[in-house]
């Protein structure tokens, strides 16, 4: 063989050799994961209990840094887990190049700014928590492009703008966390695109305009919505009404105005109920009396009238509190109240009620707050009974995370 023919295949080799080592390098590897991190770090001004100065070192693996899990395939950065720890800074472009992250969670800190459109770049997010910090700007139109996200929360920040419409875009999400911002304009239409929708808090903003009509067609497994605390006007959409696993239903606070649909009694799962603050009008439907699991209405300050029957209340054996006060209610008392043995309050004051309490009251062992129809005006704080559970929001990392 001449020398040509030895030569040809070394050069071959070598060639490959340098072209893999080359590829190896400006692919994004571990070493991309760990430089995304330390500059995290780098912009973290505030860490009280110093745990990423002590423990984000590069003497130590990355993957068993603090609140950091990597994937068991390909030893990536799978996972970031620091709430709660007390840390104020910023957030760079470089945490974009985490290009394998499913789930980010920063809640309870004290991160600041806007948000780097490189974050764009995490395309394999299905848990995302910013809430409880202090970020601003607007919500990015780019958090459209987390198409494989289940879980996103955003509560407790100073977002304004609008919400995007582009959040329809997120077929896979199951929780929606919006509330206590500065949001204004209406909720777009685009959020009847979120099918597997179960949680929609957007309470404590500025949002305007009325509800569309047919926003909630295909909103089946929604469990919680609260839109309460904003500038929402106009008739509640019947679309509302089927939404058959609804728990929690909260528009109190609001510029809401009608009457109510008889559709309501659909909402056969309805725990708790809070329209008060309103300018609803008209009688209350009975078919709302018949979903047996109610253990909150509060219907209170709205236009509501009419006579309160006297077999209204036979079917709730589970509620807790009854609040129709500051109304236009007239007639007697209805002695099925009394009926409800798990009562615990009552607020029947300033309507057009009269006769006298009936001695069935004695009936109600549980019973702390009675405020009848001549009785002094009080103002109450229902907090306790007002706010679901938002843990019940929170996933645990293992549902959410998949091995990579």
């Amino acid at each position: 063989m001449g020398k040509t023919g030895f030569l040809l295949p070394l050069m071959i080799v070598v060639l490959l050799s340098t072209f893999g080592a080359t590829l190896s390098a400006d692919s994004p590897n571990i070493t991309t994961d760990r430089l995304a991190l330390l500059a995290l770090k780098s912009h973290v001004t505030h860490d009280p209990r110093n745990l990423l100065g002590s423990n984000w070192s590069t003497s130590a693996s990355v993957c068993n840094w603090i609140g950091v899990t990597c994937g068991s395939r390909h030893q990536r950065v799978t996972a970031l887990n620091i709430p709660g720890m007390g840390l104020t800074g910023t957030i760079q472009s470089h945490l974009g190049n985490l290009s394998f992250l499913a789930w980010l969670d920063i809640r309870h800190n004290g991160f600041h700014g806007s948000l780097p459109i490189e974050l764009a770049n995490l395309r394999r997010l299905k848990y995302l928590d910013f809430a409880n910090n202090s970020f601003s700007g607007e919500i990015p139109s780019w958090f459209g492009s987390f198409t494989q996200l289940q879980r996103l929360y955003l509560d407790d920040n100073n977002f304004t703008g609008v919400i995007p419409s582009t959040l329809g875009n997120l077929s896979k999400l199951e929780t929606l966390f919006l509330h206590n911002n500065n949001l204004k304009g209406s909720i777009p239409a685009a959020v009847g695109n979120l099918s597997n929708l179960k949680w929609l808090i957007l309470d404590n903003n500025y949002l305007s305009g009325h509800l569309p009509s047919g926003v909630f067609d295909h909103l089946s497994k929604l469990q919680a919505l609260s839109l309460t605390w904003n500038q929402i006007s106009g008739r509640i959409p019947n679309s509302l009404f089927k939404c058959k696993e609804l728990v929690y239903l909260s528009l109190h606070n609001n510029s809401l105005e009608g009457s109510l649909p008889i559709e309501i009694g659909n909402l056969t799962m309805l725990n708790q109920l809070y329209l008060y603050g309103n300018n609803l009008e008209g009688s209350i439907p009975l078919s709302l009396f018949n979903i047996s699991s109610l253990q909150v209405i509060s219907l209170e300050l709205n236009k509501l009238s009419g006579h309160l029957s006297s077999d209204m209340f036979d079917f709730l054996p589970r509620l807790l509190l009854l609040s129709m006060s500051e109304n236009q209610f007239s007639g007697k008392i209805p002695t099925s109240l009394f009926k409800c043995k798990e009562l615990e309050f009552i607020y029947l004051y300033n309507n057009q009620l009269e006769g006298t309490v009936p001695s069935e009251v004695a009936n109600l062992t549980s019973l702390k707050s009675f405020h009848g129809i001549i009785l002094r005006r009080c103002f109450h704080d229902y907090l306790d009974l007002n706010s679901p559970n938002w843990s019940w929001g929170y996933a645990n990392m293992d549902e959410v995370v998949t091995t990579m």
